[in-house]
């Protein structure tokens, strides 16, 4: 590595302009990785796919792999997420939701993006910010999902996780669609027949 200019100071790490404070840190952090690094001439590298070593890397193995990892949600709720009538940004926030892929303080501490002190919840409660947290448990959002529940009817029961959560309203919420089609079918009906009306009127 030093015979290469990457060593400190040398010709590797010459920039072409000022770094900002916290490309500095990064920089810091790349260097310490790379002092780590011991390269040797008279080795030629290869790549080796940890999951299948004699056969190696095939985009069938890889995709067995990501499906028997996958712990998303299941085809009914994947159907449900992704209707032709729903949003696209509100299928996405769904789906990235019930797979725990929002940027939560806890998931921002997983990947070193912020600080293990900075995990706790914005709204003061002390709570770990989590996706349960908050969007089901948060001082501000629990009460609401009460009365949500009451409109709904059916679930007495708050649930803790989210995907409990959505699997309690997959399962009201055919009755409640129900009762909107029937709403709106009887909110229809006056126009359909004033309409019907001044067909007949102008025949």
């Amino acid at each position: 590595m030093c015979a290469l200019g990457w060593r400190e100071g040398g010709a590797g790490w010459q920039l072409r302009r000022q770094l900002w404070g916290w490309e500095e840190e990064m920089l810091e952090e790349c260097t310490s990785v790379l002092y780590d690094i011991v390269l040797q001439t008279n080795i030629s590298d290869s790549w080796t796919w940890r999951h299948d070593i004699v056969g190696g890397y095939s985009v069938r193995g890889a995709y067995s792999i990501h499906i028997a990892r996958d712990d998303g949600p299941t085809t009914g709720v994947s159907d449900l997420i992704w209707h032709k009538h729903v949003p696209f940004k509100v299928s996405v926030l769904a789906w990235r939701l019930l797979r725990n892929r929002l940027p939560t303080k806890d998931n921002l501490v997983a990947r070193n993006i912020i600080p293990f002190d900075a995990r706790f919840c914005v709204n003061g409660c002390g709570e770990l910010e989590t996706v349960n947290h908050v969007f089901l448990a948060s001082p501000g959002i629990s009460p609401l999902w009460g009365k949500v529940r009451s409109w709904l009817g059916g679930i007495p029961v708050a649930a803790e996780l989210v995907q409990d959560h959505f699997a309690h309203f997959m399962v009201s919420s055919g009755q409640s669609l129900k009762r909107l089609d029937s709403e709106k079918q009887e909110a229809s009906e006056p126009l359909k027949k004033s309409s019907d009306a001044k067909e007949r009127n102008m025949s």
